[in-house]
């Protein structure tokens, strides 16, 4: 009772409990000055009770006559309205109490009885009773214990009574007759420390996650009711909260013994001073999390609260519960892929001068074969196998198929000249395949891009390129940060403009690529860049400092949650709690992630499916001209053999005619 500060008791306990009470009590300065007692009648009737304390009498509570009128009078009532009810036969009841194991089965229905009765005139008030058969509605004095002659006597200052006219119980005090604790007449200044507090938070992941609950949906055991705090928004909606945070609210509550009421906060800012207008007079004020604070209208701060001086200035901060930084994230550079990905071994030059080299071994191919005399075109005339000659297509055909290693079917030079020439192009066409596969082994194997950015100090950020855009949080501690940092400013005018209002768009901007770097806290962005492994932090931390619980200024509370925090770091729950929400596991993830070799995807090889495509439209192109051609020489053939046959029938005729 004494470390939790109290001021105002309340004791219930016996005669002889109360005693052992009030003589420790006394010892430690309890009962002095400033303090509150509030017993119960039997308290009171301790010897060694002190001054000043108040407790409750029952009225008449020691006139033994007036009480056993009022139970004969309660009982007969019940015994007459237990025999004109028809329904109930009454039994005989056991002659003795003495362990018979005998129960009265009618004293069951006896006691339902006198439960039901109300005496309003009794001699000792008002007489009823409740459901357990308690009564209710009694009158009682209200004692205040006093020093008169150095002799402890009994003062009523007060009565708790039934009335009558307005059917209800009613609380009367004459504070001006009490004599308080230390001989004092005026009401004790000390307080009673609020066990019931408003603690507010916001959603931020993984501190804060927020669910909406859908209709007839409950927390669960790992979630806390959260609403929106003093504010006329989603009145309908419901939210539930768990996290790093709430598991630390949890225990902290069941460290130090309080009760609280969560919230979230009313505009979903952490707090920003700010200049508001009353009546014309421009005023400094704190909005969000700071702001209810300030003003009192809530009690406690559970959240990623940064600390730093402009907030210390106006709420209390206990020690850190998580230390961090600042960092940026930003999205991982891809390589960009195009649909002539599968060229890239090779440059643009060596790729036209590959082209251009197997038309010119072709051509020469089929010259060195045409004017061989060991040639095909010679043997051919000879053999009379000239369909067998190697002809430019063919050349082409054998050039293609060494260098792609298609397989060579006929039409392969026969002179000596040209299978030297072959041969060379063969082993051009090894080193050419061997090389460009070896390239394109190696683009597979190369180490995936690392962050555009060094850290707070790239000149990318300082000199504020056009096409390089960051941004925080508005009226953030990291926003405060940059305010503060002279070197800093140029970059902050920029950046100021790109704000956001909450960490969750400026991540989403960061995935889809619309922000390229976005400064936030440490924990927060690890965290991300743990989730998705296609993020990543860029540089060292800055601007180090730590998350803490706000409070009031001057909050008694203060000291109990620093000393509680502390405790919780020298027995590992704060490491329990990075390990269940902020790591999770997916580091390991990102970094084999990271370790995997890059591999060729559809996007990469895109290009040689619609090569494949070009080939084979291509293919079907030139059939479609091959039969239209071959058509057109049927027809010209047709009619060439038609005047053939006419002009040989016509030198027919004239022989004929020169013969006669």
């Amino acid at each position: 009772m004494k470390n939790a500060q109290a001021r105002v008791y309340l004791l219930y306990a016996g005669k002889r409990d109360a005693k052992v009470i009030f003589r420790d009590a006394t010892n430690m300065k309890m009962t002095d000055a400033g303090y509150a007692w509030i017993t119960t009648e039997q308290a009171l009737e301790a010897d060694n009770v002190p001054q000043g304390i108040l407790g409750l009498k029952l009225v008449n509570a020691t006139n033994e006559k007036a009480h056993i009128k009022d139970s004969i009078y309660v009982l007969a009532s019940a015994l007459r309205d237990m025999n004109v009810n028809k329904s109930i036969q009454i039994t005989e009841a056991p002659k003795d109490c003495d362990n018979s194991g005998s129960i009265w089965e009618t004293g069951k229905e006896l006691f339902q009885f006198i439960r039901k009765q109300v005496l309003l005139n009794g001699e000792t008030g008002k007489v009823a009773f409740d459901d357990q058969g308690d009564r209710i509605n009694a009158e009682y004095n209200v004692i205040n214990i006093q020093m008169k002659d150095k002799k402890v006597s009994e003062v009523i200052v007060g009565r708790h009574f039934f009335n009558k006219e307005l059917n209800k119980m009613m609380l009367t005090v004459e504070e001006n007759k009490i004599s308080w604790p230390g001989n004092q007449s005026r009401k004790p200044e000390g307080f009673m420390i609020p066990t019931n507090l408003t603690v507010l938070t916001i959603e931020e992941k993984p501190f804060v996650y927020v669910r909406k609950l859908a209709e007839g949906e409950s927390c669960t055991p790992e979630e806390i009711y959260c609403p929106h705090f003093n504010t006329s928004r989603d009145l309908d909606v419901k939210y539930c909260c768990k996290g790093y945070c709430m598991d630390l609210l949890k225990e902290l509550s069941k460290k130090i013994n309080f009760t609280y009421k969560l919230a979230l906060s009313p505009d979903g800012q952490f707090g920003n001073y700010i200049i508001r207008n009353h009546s014309g007079i421009g005023k400094k004020e704190w909005t969000g999390l700071i702001g209810e604070l300030v003003s009192q209208r809530a009690d406690m701060i559970v959240a990623p609260l940064t600390i730093n001086p402009e907030r210390a200035e106006f709420i209390e901060f206990s020690k850190p519960f998580k230390y961090q930084g600042i960092t940026i994230l930003e999205k991982k550079p891809s390589r960009s892929s195009t649909l002539v990905s599968f060229l890239q071994p090779f440059s643009n030059t060596l790729w036209i001068l590959v082209m251009v080299s197997v038309h010119v071994v072709a051509l020469v191919l089929y010259l060195l074969d045409r004017f061989s005399p060991f040639g095909r075109f010679k043997l051919a005339n000879t053999d009379g196998t000239e369909e067998d000659a190697l002809n430019l297509s063919s050349a082409i055909w054998f050039a293609w198929g060494v260098l792609l290693n298609s397989g060579i079917g006929e039409g392969t030079p026969r002179s000596f000249s040209a299978r030297v020439l072959g041969m060379v192009w063969a082993g051009f066409a090894m080193i050419i395949v061997a090389s460009y596969t070896a390239n394109l082994a190696a683009f597979l194997v190369l180490e995936r891009p690392k962050t555009k950015l060094t850290g707070i100090n790239d000149a990318r950020l300082r000199n504020t390129m056009e096409n390089l855009t960051c941004a925080t949080v508005k009226g953030s501690s990291v926003d405060m940060y940059f305010r503060r940092q002279v070197e800093l400013s140029n970059m902050y005018r920029t950046m100021e403009a790109n704000n956001y209002d909450t960490a969750e768009d400026a991540i989403s901007d960061v995935k889809t690529g619309k922000l390229m770097a976005f400064i936030w806290d440490s924990s927060r962005l690890e965290f991300e860049a743990a989730q998705d492994c296609e993020l990543v932090t860029a540089g060292e931390l800055f601007g180090r400092s730590g998350y803490g619980i706000g409070l009031q200024k001057g909050s008694p509370w203060a000291d109990e949650v620093t000393l509680a925090i502390l405790d919780f770091h020298e027995s590992g729950f704060m490491e329990s709690l990075d390990n269940k929400w902020i790591l999770q596991g997916n580091i390991q993830l990102c970094e084999q992630f990271e370790k995997t070799p890059n591999t060729l995807g559809l996007k990469n090889m895109a290009g040689v499916f619609i090569l494949v495509a070009a080939g084979i439209v291509g293919g079907i192109g030139l059939i479609v001209i091959e039969m239209a051609y071959k058509k057109h020489q049927i027809k010209k053939q047709k009619r060439m053999e038609l005047a053939r046959h006419a002009a040989d029938k016509w030198r027919g005729t004239v022989e004929v005619i020169q013969l006669l």
